[in-house]
């Protein structure tokens, strides 16, 4: 693993979230997209190195609606830039980590994801990200 890539955190309002999260980092967002398969709308912000995705949930049934149902508004996801996901799958499962997704599925941002299950990273749900080339 090379870098945290981003931190991803689930909003209920995505407008209201771009305009305090602007506050915040003194910086507008540079990118807004749709993934449909997660159903979710993602904007980031860059901070540095790192970014920070801001999630809500396009239906009811996604991921990011699960979540905020049964945790409210917080940081989802830590996510982890990789050089070979597939080696860094192959490399995790012998360690004994539970990959929720072992092939790995597009994301937001130009970029390949796995996510690994957070009962195996002490609560924590882990993304693995390459830049899709």
């Amino acid at each position: 693993m090379r870098k945290i890539e981003h931190l991803g955190i689930a909003v209920k309002d995505l407008e209201k979230s771009k305009e305090l999260f602007k506050k915040l980092l003194g910086k507008s967002y540079y990118k807004e997209e749709e993934v449909s398969g997660e159903g979710v709308l993602t904007s980031f912000f860059q901070v540095g190195d790192t970014k920070v995705e801001l999630l809500e949930a396009t239906r009811d049934d996604s991921p990011i609606a699960k979540y905020l149902e049964k945790k409210s508004e917080g940081i989802h996801h830590i996510a982890f830039d990789v050089e070979d996901i597939h080696a860094e799958v192959g490399r995790l499962k012998a360690e004994g980590f539970e990959i929720l997704n072992e092939i790995p599925k597009e994301g937001a941002d130009n970029k390949l994801v796995v996510f690994l299950h957070p009962r195996s990273t002490n609560g924590v749900l882990v993304e693995l990200c390459q830049e899709r080339k």
